[in-house]
């Protein structure tokens, strides 16, 4: 019973370990403190359960008991007795809780803050998996399957953190995990019976045998290539959306882009890269019905941190199914159109992200992988990506009256669109100033909004470069509001700081406006087109647009009623959505405009002012991988090679004849081998020998160590070498060498033993097959055999260290020292 309250213990702790990567998704630890209490009743109640021997049913029911008083205390909705015993109001509050979440899931982005109904969820999911654990490792006594639960917390961040979970977690939840398989092993040895060595000596329970040894290293070893493999092979990623998030380039590029993510991705950087291409590249063809078109959206960020606005990871339903309904946020002074679209994306642009209008109510031809978020109004995928899709949707286009935008009332403190999308970094007093200002009198949220907006004009000083200048501020913010220069991506983050800083959520979306080509209906976007604007949210209307970059710096700037041109000094047209496209001397719209000439990049932050450096060409990570590749398959034949080279240089060496006083002659003059004293010459018959026997083995002819050099040679020539004269005598040459290199006093001297080398390689590479042939050059099976036996011989040493090293240790073990004692 002692055992079974250890593993139940162990189960609990592991369980707790198994829920580590959730720290992945929340901002602080609140939730792990709230879920140990909650774990900790359940194993509590599991130990007293079994205390009084109570069947495996009465165990489970205890434990869900257990674990609804811990819940009833944690989150208590005020009807309660006792303060922990729950009532039918208290299971209302719940039900409360657990819709609350599936609306906190939707509204927020990992890392998500500290809200009742996240927690809530969270306790009682990691209470659950408790029970499962303690059911399955201690009343089924099946610990294995006890990971199928602890599975399940892990798979909840793995599904919602687009980007990754962090490895240490995942190091935390399988160490957990290995822990109660370890204690489960020695509560058998410890059933079993008692454990002694061959030579009678008691062994601890907790001194592994060498089966547990190797299990434990097979499981370390598992751990180590779980987590370092997937961070050493890189993912094949690279899109608009990620590629250049990673800098804002040169302005030498073409606009192309590779595969993108959804997740946490610089926007801005993207966005910076492509607006500095000197090349014009076509990105998205778009045909619409609807005459003069909004911007064309595919991403949004919304998340404000001190270097700016970020994307948060999106998540939603199939896109291919029907979507949220705009037609509740009509009402008076809002207009609703419905008008279809179809969208052609070219090669150029590839991201898990697809370009659409806002308010879309109905797609085709997309796939069950595009997933729309309705509240970012993006459609993204996790699986797929942009490139050459061809899609079709109807959306509906909404205007809006200033007078219907003044009628909104503002939200709720406690909204969660409210709470999440005014959050500001710490607080800038400039910005703080410059707001109170702004919207002083102002008695509207939509006046306040306006009044932000008109600030950034050319009567105050605002005008539209592509090069920024820094600042000594030290904050990116204050930089460009004192130097009023700068493009979209600084207008539109700055105005939706300022608006936040007023208390109106806001945020930052990106897209393409509608560009100068055009062919009928037809609008082909180029990366010039790209842009950035604020999106303003109004209770009971939703999200409008405010473009407050300078109308002459935006290729097809659209302007509308409610936001107009501030620049402007009358209104082009009084229609709703009218595109103004100024001409004259400081229109630069295209890629020709006078503006274009000084076209500088910044860093790619939302608010940056200084300049990258020359971004130099990058090459594609797979080109890398191959090079490293060949280059790893190169290494055996290089040592081979090697080895030949060295070996071949030794034998040459040998065989000097010099003038002496041999009867035998050339050009009538005596030879004799001389200056090779008997220690270098055996040297090169060893040498010739073993380069010999490496041949043998690339071309797969059978060696047997017990073999005489003579009797191998004899059986080479009578099993392989039976029709080649020159390597028949070659091979006799080789083995006699080495015969009296070992075995007699003075060793063979004078022959040629390169020649014989290169005549048996010759006559064995001609027997041999392509496939053999291919392998002795590329992958010589005599230098990987001769890896192998190094490994395994530094395998056995080390094994051997260990072992040495555990007797030294457990020498000082005070079980053994206590029992030497009582011996005495």
């Amino acid at each position: 019973m002692i055992a079974s309250r250890n593993i139940g213990v162990v189960a609990a702790a592991a369980t707790l370990l198994a829920a580590a990567p959730l720290s992945a998704i929340f901002e602080s630890w609140t939730w792990l403190i709230q879920s140990a209490i909650a774990v900790a009743v359940v194993a509590g109640v599991a130990a007293l359960t079994r205390l009084v021997r109570a069947p495996l049913w009465g165990q489970v029911l205890g434990m869900l008991a257990a674990l609804t008083l811990a819940l009833t205390w944690l989150f208590p909705s005020g009807g309660e007795l006792l303060t922990f015993l729950p009532t039918p109001t208290t299971f209302g509050h719940f039900a409360d809780l657990f819709a609350g979440s599936l609306q906190d899931m939707r509204s927020y982005g990992v890392e998500v803050p500290d809200t009742d109904p996240l927690l809530f969820i969270t306790a009682l999911g990691i209470g659950g998996v408790a029970v499962l654990v303690d059911v399955l490792a201690v009343g089924l006594r099946r610990p294995a399957l006890a990971g199928l639960p602890m599975l399940a917390i892990y798979s909840v961040p793995v599904a919602v953190y687009v980007d990754s979970v962090p490895a240490v977690p995942f190091v935390v939840g399988a160490a957990g995990y290995l822990w109660l398989l370890v204690t489960d092993n020695v509560d058998r040895v410890r059933r079993f019976g008692r454990r002694f060595t061959g030579d009678g000596r008691d062994v601890d329970v907790w001194e592994a045998s060498p089966l547990a040894a190797t299990g434990r290293r097979l499981a370390l070893v598992g751990v180590a290539l779980a987590v370092l493999l997937p961070l050493a092979v890189p993912g094949m990623t690279g899109g608009l959306l990620d590629t250049l998030g990673k800098g804002s380039g040169n302005g030498t590029g073409n606009g192309r882009a590779g595969a993108g993510s959804s997740g946490r991705i610089d926007l801005f950087a993207s966005l910076s890269g492509q607006l500095n291409r000197s090349e014009v590249s076509d990105l998205v063809k778009v045909t619409t019905s609807e005459p003069t078109p909004f911007y064309l959206r595919y991403a949004v960020a919304d998340e404000l941190r001190p270097n700016g606005f970020q994307a948060r990871s999106p998540s939603g339903r199939p896109a291919n199914r029907d979507l949220p309904d705009p037609s509740e946020r009509a009402g008076a002074g809002v207009q609703q159109t419905p008008y279809r679209a179809t969208v052609e994306v070219t090669k150029n642009l590839s991201m898990s992200l697809l370009p659409v209008y806002a308010d879309p109510v109905r797609t085709e031809d997309l796939n069950g992988n595009w997933l729309y978020d309705p509240n970012q109004q993006v459609v993204f995928s996790n699986r797929d990506n942009s490139r050459g899709k061809k899609y079709s949707f109807d959306y509906i286009r909404s205007t809006y009256t200033p007078a219907a935008l003044r009628a909104a009332q503002p939200l709720p403190t406690d909204h969660p669109i409210r709470r999440q999308l005014t959050a500001t970094p710490t607080p800038v007093p400039e910005v703080e100033d410059l707001v109170k200002s702004l919207v002083r009198g102002q008695r509207t949220e939509y006046d306040r909004v306006l009044a932000i907006y008109r600030h950034f004009s050319a009567d105050n000083g605002f005008s539209y470069r592509l090069s920024t200048e820094s600042g000594s501020s030290g904050q990116d913010i204050v930089n460009f509001l004192t130097n009023k220069v700068g493009y979209c991506q600084q207008y539109a983050a700055a105005m939706a700081w300022l608006v936040r800083a007023a208390g109106i959520p806001a945020r930052v979306a990106f897209g393409f406006t509608n560009g100068s080509k055009r062919d009928g209906d037809t609008y082909t976007l180029t990366n010039l087109n790209l842009h950035a604007w604020t999106e303003v949210y109004f209770d009971g209307i939703g999200w409008v647009p405010f473009d407050a970059t300078p109308t002459y710096g935006v290729p097809g700037s659209t302007r509308s009623d409610w936001a107009p041109d501030t620049d402007a000094p009358e209104p082009a047209s009084p229609d709703t959505g009218t595109t103004n496209t100024p001409a004259g001397p400081n229109a630069s719209a295209g890629p020709a405009g006078p503006d274009n000439a000084d076209r500088d990049t910044d860093s790619g932050l939302s608010l940056s002012g200084e300049k990258p450096a020359e971004q130099a060409p990058v090459w594609p990570w797979w080109a890398a991988g191959l090079l490293a590749l060949l280059a790893l398959l190169a290494v055996p034949a290089l040592r081979r090679l090697a080895l030949r080279r060295r070996r071949g240089g030794r034998v040459e060496a040998a065989a000097v004849a010099l003038p002496g006083n041999d009867t035998s002659t050339v050009d009538g003059a005596p030879l004799m081998v001389v200056g090779v004293d008997a220690t270098v010459a055996r040297a090169d018959a060893h040498a010739a020998w073993a380069e010999l026997l490496d041949t043998l083995v690339d071309f797969k002819v059978p060696l047997d160590g017990a073999e005489t050099p003579r009797a191998t040679a004899d059986r080479l020539i009578r099993d392989t070498l039976t029709e080649d004269t020159a390597a028949v005598g070659a091979a006799r040459l080789l083995g006699r060498a080495e015969e009296q290199a070992r075995y007699a006093r003075d060793p063979l001297t004078g022959e040629r033993l390169l020649p014989a080398l290169r005549a048996v390689r010759g006559a064995l590479a001609a027997r041999a097959d392509r496939r053999t042939r291919l392998l002795a050059a590329v992958l010589p099976p005599s230098v990987l055999l001769r890896w192998r036996i190094a490994l395994a011989d530094t395998s056995g040493r080390l094994v051997g260290l260990a072992g040495r090293a555990r007797y030294r240790l457990l020498r000082w073990n005070p079980r053994r020292l206590l029992a030497d004692r009582a011996a005495r």
